[in-house]
Parts: structure tokens; C-alpha cells; sequence
């Protein structure tokens, strides 16, 4: 398709690929959200790329499962339909930490849920097998991407095959998948295999797969050996973890009843060119004009910009390493600059940037100083149990592209709104004193997660007292500059080895601080992670002893009333 054919959106139904000349698209993408046209929604992001390739794609958002001809609405496309359940997980889009059902969903028309159901991408796929039988499947998003192993899942309380064995699509992508897709696409139209792809996941019958194939690829234990055995979950997760580098990770291969997942190395992380490719694409940065009432997840962002992927932190709760990647990935200054004069000429935008970050606002521009170290590092987290001393922490790029926002003719004023790595943000005095004086919107959103050393440790995360010295230094540059704001804390209860003693240490801390936590959450196992494994298994990641796991409704509950002592 040539720059001049792109629709304001792609089309949905068969009467907007009328409107284009289409008697059939390319690919078709299936999600599990709203259609919102902008760069923080990943089926836009995956759909323009591909329209920028030269392919129709077309989007079904949210389609009735009631029905199999709902997924026929746009007709077969010419190379493979590619479904994810959308930005979240179905199932913790779904239920709370307590498995209780939430009542809203962020990512429909008026937040209305009930518009996804369970386990999405399942129901997807199978209702999509249906209607277009022999159309290549491809599956991925944040659902396949944590669920492409045998993973603990938290809702059935069982050890769930790969997603791909139980789907039976033809491949996975995880992490974020434009690069993968691309290739994908390719290969499929000239009819090659699908395998080798780096960032993808297929699988096979036992008897069809060559070792000598993949003779350096790492064999995890099977899914029998972790369903029964936590040792042997442990030592996966482990294994998934140190194999997360792109620059040196290995093939991994885990066998499952009579068949075998093979998961390629992690895909490469983006270049600056090519992270600017992705978010220049001709978004309409709006949703679809189907729909009449605001959806949440859209509202929240539409005045925010993303300018980093990625997080070096490798906090054992955060699915972002195994997803997004630990390596940073930023985009250059004339790109975010560009997407700022796109964005002023949006009627819903006041002169405000609400947010100029990412998973975390201020790895803009820093990351491994090391082209040599960068390739051969194992660690899980660049910060952890130490910042690296290979790890840039100068923060004058970022500082640079602030203050060029704020000189924006239309941008009245910037805001950062992502979260803030504190042992990262206290290396460079200067970042922090400009970040108080100038770009916090009345409230400071921060995670120290706990009190606890031993629970920090677990966490991966800065011990408290960096909080300590980061909210005094905040609190006494706030008066300095004679500004009323404020730090709101997230904090964490029932993670796996926190006790009710460790708990209650957190309160006399909070009591004695005299603050009244808002934002805090009960831990949630999500797949594949760390913490996940922690979870399951009750064993401490490094030394193999047992460990206490809050898993009863009860103990949770009187671990979070401990953060919320005020209310007792």
C-alpha cells in the first residue's frame, strides 16, 4: 500500500474495506481490546507496521464468542491472522489479586466489562480455527508472550502447559514483536518455514524434533518434571531468566506429554532508527469512531508520550524483562519532538504532556556503557544487587529531551508520570533537582514495594533507605523551591516470604513516618515471572530453602490491613 492509500484507521468491517478498494485483506488481527489507533495499543502498533510493509491488514476488536461468523466479518486473509487478547493478560484483566472479579476494564468502550473472555487467546484461536480453517495462526501479545512455557497459573492453581501446545497455532511471538512479525510475514508469503524465528515459539511431535538441529539449544526440564516437582520449576524459571540476554541467550526446547516447544532467542532490541520508525507510523491517535463513550486506558494516555522500552531492573514481581527486555531502548529527540507537534494538533490536547516516559521514565537514554559486556552479560538485573558499573546512569539525555519538550510552542507544561527508578535517579543530583522543581504534576508516584531487607532482597529491589534519602531530599527541595507536592508510595503486601512480621515492621514504619499509603496492592502470581515461581514452589530463587507463601485469602487480607493500618 502506497503513503497516499493509508486510512485514518485500519478497517474493521467489510464495508471500510470497500471504502479502500480491498476485496481482501493480508492479515487480519484479532484483539482482545477496543480499536484505539495510537502507540501505546499494541495491535496499532503491529497493524501499521505491517500496513508500512505494504500489507492490508484489517482488525477485529473484541468480537462476539458467541458466534463463529464474528471472526469471519472481514473475510480469509491472503497470509495468516494473528490474534492477541490485548494489553493485559485476560485473566488479570478479569480478577484481582484475591480473585475477586473487577468490575471495570480499562481497555473497553465506558470500561464496561464482560467484552474479553477468559483466557482469550484460547477462545480466540479455537473460535478462529472455525471459522477460517488452514489459515496460518499466529499468536502473541502479553498472554502468549508470559504463557510460552509450562507456567503457574494462579487462577486454576496448576502448572498450565505452553499456551502454544494448547492453542495449537502454528506460532507464538513474545516480547513485542514487530521485528518477529516482520519476518513472519515474509516467510509466509514465500512459503518458508516458520523456524529459527528469533522472539517466536513453535512446537512439534517428539519423534519430528532434531537435536542435532539445535545442537547448542538448552533443554528445560519437561512440563511433567514441573508440574510435580518444585525444584524443577525453580530451576526453569532460573534458566528462562539467564537466558533472557539476545546477545548470547541460547534455544530452549521443553517437552510436553508426546511433542516439543522450541523457544528461540529473544529478539534484538530496537535501534534508535527503528524505534522511530514504529512511532512515527501514521497513527490516528484516537479510537475508532465506532465508539460513543471514552475508553479508559486511552483517556489516561492520550497525552502522554512514550519515549523508552525496556527496564534494567529485573524486579523478580515485573513481567517487563521477560517481555519488553532489560535492554533500553530509547528513541531519538526529533522523534519525540515530532510526535509532539502531531499530538498539539489533537483537539483533546490543552498544552499539557501528562507523560513523558515509559516502564520507567528515566533509563531514557542510559543502559550498558559496554558494547563488549553488553553481549556476554548474564545478569538478571542491571541494578541489582548493585547498579553495574557499566550501567550509564547520566541522565543529560533526558534532561535534554525535557526541557526541549517544554520549549515547545504548544506545551504549556510537562509532567513525568512513569515511574522513577530511585537508586538510578539519586546518582545524578542534577535530574533530581529539576525533576522537583519542574516536572512533577503535584504528586510524585514512586515505588520502594517495602520496608523489609529481606523482602527487598527477594524483590530485587533498593533498600528502604533509598526511599528514606530520596522523599527527605525531595521533601527539603520542594520547600526550597516553595512547591506543595507530594510522594504517593506503592507498597506491596503478601509477597512470597514476606511474614506477618514482616508486615507488621512495615506498619511501625508507616505509623512512625506518619504516612497513609493510597496506592497498594496484594501480590499477584502472574506467569513466568520470578516472584511467580516463589510462589508456587515456597523455595527461596538462590539458596533452594523453604520459604513462607501467603497463598489463604486470610493471610493476605491481614497482611494488606497492615498497610492500612488507619483504616483499622
Amino acid at each position: 500500500m502506497s503513503q497516499k492509500e493509508t486510512a485514518e484507521f485500519l478497517p474493521t468491517t467489510r464495508e471500510e474495506m470497500k471504502k479502500l478498494g480491498w476485496d481482501r485483506c493480508d492479515v487480519i488481527l484479532v484483539s482482545g481490546d477496543a480499536y484505539v489507533d495510537h502507540p501505546s495499543f499494541g495491535i496499532a502498533v503491529i497493524g501499521r507496521y505491517l500496513e508500512h510493509l505494504g500489507y492490508r491488514v484489517g482488525v477485529i476488536p473484541q468480537p462476539d464468542c458467541r458466534s463463529v461468523e464474528n471472526f469471519a466479518e472481514l473475510g480469509l486473509p491472503r497470509l495468516f491472522i494473528g490474534i492477541s487478547s490485548g494489553a493485559m493478560d485476560s485473566m488479570v484483566n478479569h480478577y484481582t489479586s484475591l480473585n475477586r472479579l473487577r468490575s471495570d476494564d480499562a481497555y473497553s468502550e465506558g470500561g464496561k466489562p464482560g467484552k474479553r473472555p477468559d483466557r482469550a487467546l484460547l477462545k480466540y484461536v479455537n473460535l478462529v480455527q472455525q471459522a477460517m480453517p488452514g489459515v496460518p495462526i499466529v499468536i502473541g501479545g502479553i498472554e502468549a508472550s508470559l504463557r510460552r512455557i509450562s507456567h503457574y497459573d494462579f487462577w486454576s492453581d496448576r502448572v498450565r502447559r505452553s499456551i502454544l501446545l494448547d492453542t495449537k497455532a502454528d506460532i507464538l511471538v513474545f516480547g513485542m514483536g514487530e521485528l518477529s512479525i516482520r519476518e513472519i510475514a515474509i516467510r509466509i508469503e514465500n512459503g518458508r518455514s516458520l523456524e529459527g524465528i528469533r522472539g517466536t515459539a513453535v512446537y512439534c511431535g517428539e519423534l519430528n524434533f532434531d537435536i542435532q538441529h539445535h545442537s547448542s539449544a538448552i533443554q528445560l526440564p519437561t512440563h511433567e518434571q514441573v508440574s510435580s516437582s518444585p525444584a524443577s520449576f525453580m530451576k526453569m524459571t532460573r534458566l528462562v531468566e539467564r537466558e533472557s540476554n539476545p546477545f548470547n541467550a541460547h534455544t530452549l526446547y521443553q517437552k510436553a506429554d508426546t511433542r516439543v516447544v522450541t523457544v528461540f532467542p529473544p529478539q534484538f532490541p530496537l535501534t534508535t532508527e527503528q524505534m522511530d520508525l514504529i512511532y512515527d507510523l501514521p497513527y490516528a491517535r484516537k479510537p475508532h469512531p465506532v465508539y460513543k463513550k471514552d475508553i479508559p486506558a486511552f483517556t489516561m494516555i492520550q497525552n502522554s508520550i512514550t519515549v523508552v522500552r525496556g527496564c534494567g531492573g529485573g524486579c523478580s514481581f515485573c513481567a517487563l524483562g521477560l517481555h519488553q527486555g532489560r535492554m533500553i531502548q530509547s528513541r531519538s529527540r526529533k522523534s519525540v519532538l515530532g510526535e509532539v507537534r502531531r499530538l498539539s494538533e489533537e483537539k483533546y490536547f490543552k498544552g499539557i504532556v501528562s507523560d513523558l516516559g515509559g516502564p520507567t521514565a528515566n533509563m531514557y537514554g542510559l543502559g550498558c556503557s559496554s558494547a563488549e559486556v553488553k553481549t556476554g552479560c548474564r545478569r538478571v538485573s542491571c541494578l541489582f544487587p548493585s547498579i553495574c558499573r557499566h550501567f550509564d546512569t547520566d541522565h543529560s539525555s533526558y534532561t535534554e529531551l525535557l526541557d526541549s519538550v517544554s520549549r515547545e510552542n504548544s506545551v504549556r507544561k510537562v509532567f513525568i508520570n512513569s515511574g522513577i527508578r530511585l537508586d538510578v535517579a539519586e546518582r545524578d543530583e542534577n535530574f533530581v533537582e529539576l525533576l522537583v522543581e519542574k516536572y512533577v504534576s503535584g504528586i510524585l508516584k514512586i515505588a520502594p514495594e517495602h520496608c523489609s531487607s529481606r523482602v527487598l532482597k527477594l524483590m530485587r529491589k533498593p533498600q528502604w533507605n533509598v526511599y528514606e534519602r530520596f522523599e527527605r531530599k525531595f521533601r527539603n527541595l520542594c520547600e526550597r523551591f516553595g512547591l506543595e507536592q507530594y510522594i504517593t508510595a506503592y507498597l506491596m503486601a503478601a509477597f512470597p516470604g514476606c511474614t506477618m512480621a514482616d508486615m507488621k515492621r512495615m506498619e511501625d514504619e508507616l505509623k512512625k513516618r506518619k504516612i497513609r499509603p493510597t496506592q497498594v496492592q496484594v501480590f499477584l502470581p502472574t506467569p513466568m515471572t520470578m516472584a511467580t515461581a516463589m510462589y508456587f514452589t515456597a523455595l527461596h530463587p538462590d539458596t533452594g530453602e523453604k520459604i513462607f507463601v501467603a497463598r489463604k485469602p486470610s493471610q493476605k487480607k491481614n497482611q494488606l490491613e497492615c498497610l492500612l493500618y488507619y483504616k483499622k
